[in-house]
C-alpha cells in the first residue's frame, strides 16, 4: 500500500524558516518527478515547486523564487522529498502537499498527476 505523508509544517513569524518533508512509501518513486503544492484559505491548490527524478532540474512558482529550495532523497523504498522554505511571508501561509507525476510539466500544470487522492497535507502559518 502506498503511503503519502506530509510534515514539518507549523507556525513561524514572517522573515522565519521551515523545511517542509514529503515520505512516500509502498512503491518505488525513485524515477518521478515530484512536486509541492499549497492552498491557502478560499483559494484554489497552486503548483510551488517541482524536482525531476535525480534532482538536477529544478523549477519554482515565481512567488517562492529565491526563497524556496526543493530537494529530494531517493532511498530505496522510500523517496523522501523537501521543502526548505526561507524569509516566510504571510501570504505563504497555507496548507502544503506533495505529488508526483510523469513529467516536471505535468507537476507545474498540475494535471495528470500521480495521487488522485491529496494527503493530509502540512499546515504553514506565518504571522505578521
Amino acid at each position: 500500500q502506498v503511503q503519502l505523508v506530509e510534515s514539518g509544517g507549523g507556525l513561524v513569524q514572517a522573515g522565519g524558516s521551515l523545511r517542509l518533508s514529503c515520505a512516500i512509501s509502498g512503491r518505488t518513486f525513485s524515477t518521478y518527478p515530484m512536486g509541492w503544492f499549497r492552498q491557502a484559505p478560499g483559494k484554489e491548490r497552486e503548483f510551488v515547486a517541482a524536482i525531476n527524478w535525480n534532482g538536477g532540474s529544478t523549477y519554482y512558482a515565481d512567488s517562492v523564487k529565491g526563497r524556496f529550495t526543493i530537494s529530494r532523497d531517493n532511498a530505496k523504498n522510500t523517496v523522501t522529498v523537501y521543502l526548505q522554505m526561507i524569509s516566510l511571508k504571510p501570504e505563504d501561509t497555507a496548507v502544503y502537499y506533495c505529488n508526483a507525476a510523469a513529467t516536471t510539466d505535468y507537476l507545474r500544470l498540475g494535471s495528470s498527476l500521480a495521487f488522485a487522492s491529496w494527503g493530509q497535507g502540512t499546515q504553514v502559518t506565518v504571522s505578521s
